[in-house]
């Protein structure tokens, strides 16, 4: 384990290439750890609770077929997987190596700190947001209850926490505090957008246009941009601007259909673009007069530094982790204040005095860079290494209320957890 001092997950992207998905935040930003880990680290993989750690020759060969166009994965896969998996030992001795999982897999299962324990390494867990906790009437049951059993258990379990925001910390922190579970070290890292191509962009659509980007989900507010836009229409006509929305269909993205269906002439000014590769992603931002990004709830927000990186002034919602990173120049509204939201997209189609301030302030934005994630994240991978603590790993059970823990003794291991299948929280 020497020369290979880390255990990198990378089941969620195996999953995302063999199915052909685009890439969401949350796999941009495994991604990018497999770029910057993959030199130093063995291929973990796991599937319903049972996790395997490939040599090193097999792990350059996964990480290598990630690196490929997802129409060449499956075959180079199926001929890679049967000898991988049957020379992966059952068990191995990490001798304290890290594992890294920065993708949700399986985190809230009762196998997964098991096996961090029983092979010796410390796991340090990337989370995302605590949306299903703090806005569960967005989300299903079920991944409400996953993603309850991932942040109990990457608390009560791991060697050390990332999270993407100081918001997302300040909610971890919280969340541990309110239910009397010890808080491992964490982390606040920034995360970086992609890189969404040149600044020499022609314009895709004629005329004016506005962009959203996101999963198309409740959570997101789409609903109300649409109605925005059935107002502009019957206001302005033809001349309304276009409305761009970008983004995969996620749960509950019926009511967005039902509008574009039923509205009155809305489908003319309205487009849904599903596949979006990021050159196409890149030139639709840098030519809209803004990003909307109306959200409810969000733990980072990717779009709102990729359009900031490329010049693109953004409207969004007052939210906490907005504030954080967008350095004080997005404007920011209530999400439930459609009027403001009217009325600041109709003063963005001329030179208003707040457009104007963005586009001064733009000039000088440094977005964050994935270097300058990993020099903090490595260099706090450091200082872990020669922390004394030592956390339970003491597994979460589905449905069971996490009891307050106030001191060491007292602590009881939770039930074991069935073994559910593979699930994954999009961004």
């Amino acid at each position: 384990m020497a020369d290979r001092p880390f255990l990198l997950d990378v089941s969620r992207l195996v999953w995302r290439s063999w199915s052909r998905r685009l890439p969401t935040g949350i796999d941009r930003v495994c991604y990018a750890y497999l770029r910057n880990f993959a030199d130093r680290a063995l291929a973990v993989v796991q599937h319903r609770g049972i996790a395997r750690v490939l040599t090193p020759r097999h792990s350059d060969e996964l990480f290598a077929a990630l690196d490929l166009p997802d129409s060449e994965f499956q075959s180079r896969l199926a001929a890679l997987a049967p000898r991988a998996l049957a020379m992966a030992p059952r068990r191995i001795d990490g001798n304290g190596a890290f594992y890294l999982n920065v993708g949700h897999t399986d985190i809230d299962l009762a196998s997964l700190p098991d096996w961090t324990r029983r092979n010796n390494v410390k796991p340090v867990y990337l989370i995302h947001d605590l949306i299903p906790l703090t806005h569960a009437e967005f989300c299903r049951t079920e991944a409400i209850e996953r993603h309850r059993g991932r942040v109990i258990n990457a608390l009560f379990s791991s060697a050390g926490v990332i999270a993407n925001s100081r918001s997302t910390a300040d909610e971890l922190e919280s969340f541990g505090r309110s239910h009397g579970i010890p808080i491992p070290p964490i982390t606040a890292a920034w995360l970086a957008g992609a890189n969404l191509g040149s600044p020499d962009v022609v314009p895709i659509m004629p005329g004016r246009h506005f962009v959203c980007v996101g999963t198309i989900e409740g959570r997101k507010n789409h609903f109300m941009l649409l109605q925005i836009w059935q107002r502009l229409v019957e206001r302005l006509g033809r001349a309304a601007p276009k409305l761009v929305l970008i983004g995969q269909k996620g749960a509950e993205a019926s009511h967005v259909d039902n509008m574009l269906d039923r509205g009155r002439g809305i489908r003319d000014h309205v487009t849904i673009l599903s596949h979006c590769e990021d050159a196409e992603l890149g030139r639709w931002i840098r030519s809209a007069q803004a990003l909307l990004l109306p959200s409810f709830a969000e733990g980072f927000g990717l779009p709102v530094v990729e359009a900031m990186a490329l010049g693109t002034p953004v409207i969004a919602s007052d939210l906490p982790c907005f504030r954080e990173i967008g350095c004080g120049i997005p404007t920011l509204l209530d999400p439930l204040d459609a009027i403001s939201w009217e009325r600041m997209i109709l003063s963005f189609l001329d030179q208003c005095p707040e457009r104007a301030r963005q586009l001064r302030m733009l000039k000088d934005y440094s977005p964050p860079t994935w270097s300058a994630h990993f020099a903090q994240i490595e260099d706090w991978l450091d200082q872990l290494k020669v922390l004394p603590r030592s956390f339970g790993a003491i597994p979460h059970s589905q449905g069971a209320a996490p009891r307050p823990l106030y001191r060491a003794a007292e602590q009881q291991p939770f039930p074991p957890v069935s073994e559910g299948r593979h699930a994954m929280l999009n961004e």
